[in-house]
């Protein structure tokens, strides 16, 4: 394979990956939902941590994102 066609192929599975990641944490999100709805304080506990996550995934999608290329 050629080095251009190695590196697209690792990307595929880095993005895979991450789908994958991003789908065990949605599913897991909506499992601690439902157990703490009744229970307002384990509710704030589970939004300040999805705030302290959001803002660190977003840090980080920022960081390593190349900026696009000029047209």
């Amino acid at each position: 394979m050629s080095v251009e066609l190695d590196n697209l192929a690792a990307q595929v599975k880095a993005n895979g990956d991450a789908e994958a990641s991003a789908i065990v944490l949605i599913k897991g999100l909506a499992d601690q939902i439902a157990a703490a709805k009744t229970d307002p304080v384990a509710l704030q506990a589970l939004s300040d941590s999805l705030k302290a996550s959001a803002t660190s995934l977003s840090e980080a999608i920022t960081a390593n994102t190349p900026a696009a290329p000029a047209a």
